[in-house]
């Protein structure tokens, strides 16, 4: 048979590739056919990517894409704290900031990763493991069924920290949750539980991950209870707050954390897909990314245009602040920025480091 993969391996070091048997409704290996498993492997930075790391899922999934025997592709993160963050911080704010023509190419690295998980043949799946944040919730929502851990979180960071949510989720996120809460979650840049996630209709499914005193328990650090608060609002799926969130703590300090039904959930997904016509689910995958391609091929080029020219100022800024400010507090004054800005400062390296914030 002719191979026509650009790629037969990689490094496997920050970017893990495994071919695991597919599994029949019993929960058998099915002789013959696999699934690939893309794990994202740096834990220890919340399994930011780095570029060298999309190269590599660039790679893996071009792999995955033309290994015949593969029926699924599942896209998750080693660790059980977070599937992906974003971009690595302290390479943004040490190689990227100042420097536009570098981001820029940068820019196309990644998007050529997005574009590579929106064009597979294969279904993908993202096994979400943990918090699924920025340009990690982008690439998260370029995946076709998303199964999460019932303690991960989704959200966004951009102009918190610098940048424009413009790798994805001005293009997708309207698609899932609607206009409103789109909005809502780019630019006030609260993250969301995957109990809210599932409820918007971001995410397929959650399945609970802690086990208290040996029993399954749903994530104590949210309201799973549907209620109205005195104004009418709906409340579900909100992170508790106050003496409930202490209590929740206490709790959660007690827990083991158990991933088995989430894979098991996962590869139940990965069964019943296995279980169609694989020309004709192909050819439905591609009908129904049409709505996220129309979007995203419509404005990648210019938004990775504007997001180099942007590490000239306020992403300049932003990165360094988060990876040279203290833990608890990487965000600038924004106060001062736009009150600077109205009195008609420029920006320079010194107007940069003066709104830095240090221990």
């Amino acid at each position: 048979m002719t191979h026509h993969a650009l790629f037969e391996k990689f490094a496997q070091e920050q970017v893990l590739y495994e071919k695991r048997p597919a599994l029949d409704e019993q929960g058998r290996p099915v002789e013959g056919l696999f699934n690939a498993w893309i794990l994202l492997n740096n834990p220890n930075q919340f399994n930011s990517y780095t570029t060298e790391m999309v190269k590599d899922v660039i790679r893996a999934f071009n792999m995955a894409n033309h290994e015949q025997d593969v029926c699924n592709i599942i896209f998750t993160a080693v660790g059980d704290k977070s599937f992906c963050t974003g971009g690595n911080t302290k390479e943004y704010a040490e190689t990227y900031a100042g420097s536009p023509e570098g981001y820029r190419e940068y820019m196309r690295l990644f998007n050529d990763m997005v574009s590579a998980i929106l064009i597979s043949d294969k279904p993908v799946i993202c096994r979400v493991n943990g918090m699924r944040i920025a340009g990690g919730q982008e690439i998260g929502m370029a995946c076709d069924f998303t199964v999460a851990a019932d303690t991960a979180r989704f959200g966004q960071a951009g102009p918190k920290h610098g940048s424009a949510p413009d790798g994805g989720s001005t293009d997708f996120l309207p698609l899932f949750v609607g206009i409103e809460q789109a909005m809502y979650s780019c630019t006030l840049c609260e993250t969301w539980s995957a109990h809210k996630a599932q409820y918007l209709g971001l995410i397929s499914e959650f399945v609970p991950v802690l086990k208290y005193r040996g029993e399954w328990i749903a994530n104590p650090m949210v309201v799973t209870d549907r209620f109205l608060d005195p104004f009418g609002k709906i409340v579900f799926g909100e992170f508790k707050t106050g003496q409930e969130r202490d209590a929740a703590k206490t709790i959660l300090a007690q827990c083991e954390t158990d991933l088995s039904l989430l894979d098991a959930t996962t590869e139940s997904y990965a069964t019943r897909l296995m279980l169609t016509m694989p020309g004709c689910l192909t050819k439905t995958l591609q009908s129904l990314r049409k709505h996220k391609l129309h979007w995203w091929d419509a404005n990648k080029e210019t938004n990775r245009a504007w997001l180099g020219l942007n590490m000239m100022t306020e992403a300049r800024l932003g990165f360094r602040a988060f990876n040279e400010g203290p833990k608890n507090k990487r965000e600038i004054d924004f106060c001062a920025l736009r009150r600077r800005l109205a009195e008609g400062e420029r920006w320079s390296e010194s107007f940069i480091d003066s709104l830095i914030p240090r221990g």
